[in-house]
């Protein structure tokens, strides 16, 4: 008797499923899957069909899982991701394990390129695959295995495995005025032009918290340039343009280098600004181990 075969629902139906799930989005897992919106559609209605259930409530031109959705949309999820994970090992056992990473633009460029090496000297067995995106995970459609973000961007419904603290204060080029005199008094600070990001959902911290958070309270609009990426103030800074805020992981070394300096001595220390989280229902295997203790250990200590 075929139990599985009479158990299991039309397996066609469980990729569409999944992508809508995970997406909340029918139109966005038709173009993931590079099928039509009616053919997504199709293949869920054929699965509540085939269970007997209703997935997911549409309303407002959306979708949104039901209880038994939700519960169903894991189970697929895990299940699937695990088959994934072992058809990647099978695929390639010469090149060892692969494990995926997906890092904010600005810490995989600062922080965490230096570090590479070292990784590659402990675990020379495991193939790292590097993705980098301005955008949060929440709104990532690729498949990975761990990923490193600010804390307080959009997560979706990744589980969060652990969070690292850093510390935020002023930057500037040694060139800028403000380097002049340094380390120079915070009032002073303000008379510069800053520069300023700004992000939708707010998940920085701006110049009016961390000047309020200093005890210096200034009403805004403060004065200077706005970026919707911190990567490009970044580099704005380094290029003369102003005052900028910089978060430790991404500057120490242009500090170390003198490509930047700290015109004030006043920092915000942030317990839990970074969060590292693994994909949801994705099994834990050897090599997300190996990175995850690698992260916890690289976030503790000191530079290289």
């Amino acid at each position: 008797m075929n139990w599985l075969g009479k158990s299991l629902p039309p397996l066609s139906t469980l990729l569409p499923f999944e992508a809508a799930a995970r997406l909340e989005s029918i139109s966005r897992a038709a173009d993931e899957l590079h099928l039509t919106q009616a053919a997504v559609s199709r293949q869920v209605r054929a699965l509540e069909e085939n269970l007997g259930l209703v997935l997911f409530e549409r309303r407002n031109r959306g979708v949104f899982l039901t209880p038994a959705g939700r519960e169903l949309a894991a189970t697929v999820s895990r299940s699937l991701g695990a088959m994934a994970d072992q058809a990647n090992d099978m695929r390639g056992p010469a090149r060892g394990a692969q494990v995926t990473l997906f890092c904010q633009l600005c810490e995989a460029f600062y922080w965490l390129m230096p570090r590479l090496a070292a990784f590659n000297r402990r675990h020379p067995d495991i193939d790292l695959k590097l993705v980098t995106s301005t955008r949060p995970i929440a709104e990532h459609r690729e498949p990975f295995d761990i990923a490193l973000q600010t804390s307080g961007r959009p997560s979706g419904h990744h589980p969060l495995a652990l969070t690292a603290g850093d510390e935020v204060y002023p930057v500037c080029s040694p060139a800028h005025p403000a380097a002049h005199g340094a380390p120079r008094s915070l009032a002073s600070l303000t008379a510069f032009a800053l520069l300023h990001h700004h992000a939708t959902p707010p998940d920085w911290v701006e110049w009016s918290d961390w000047l309020r958070a200093m005890g210096h309270s200034q009403a805004p609009p403060l004065p200077g340039k706005t970026f919707d990426s911190y990567p490009l103030m970044l580099q704005a800074t380094l290029e003369g343009h102003g005052v900028a805020l910089g978060w430790r992981r991404t500057t120490e070394r242009l500090i170390a280098s003198g490509e930047l300096v700290r015109p004030v001595r006043e920092s915000l220390q942030q317990p839990q600004a970074v969060a590292i989280y693994t994909r949801r229902g994705s099994p834990e295997r050897p090599a997300t181990r190996a990175l995850l203790d690698w992260l916890q250990e690289a976030l503790e200590g000191t530079p290289p």
